[in-house]
């Protein structure tokens, strides 16, 4: 199998599971007793989750064309 390949799937599978921690209203964001200041800004461990899911799909989209061309 192409390793190519191999790290497409890995980097989805990490992807999918990165966003679905971070699903509305569930996950990290919630806090018992918190109101809804500051709900669009993201803080501590979600910017660093969001952060990190950007540069995934970053590094998943530059591996899909690679493959594309070299595969």
């Amino acid at each position: 199998m192409n390793p190519l390949l191999i790290a497409i799937i890995a980097v989805g599978l990490i992807l999918i599971t990165l966003v679905m921690l971070q699903s509305k209203g569930t996950g990290l964001s919630i806090v018992p007793g918190s109101n809804d200041f500051g709900k669009f800004e993201r803080r501590g461990p979600e910017k660093t989750l969001h952060v990190i899911t950007i540069s995934l799909v970053v590094i998943f989209v530059a591996l899909c064309i690679g493959y594309y061309f070299f595969a």
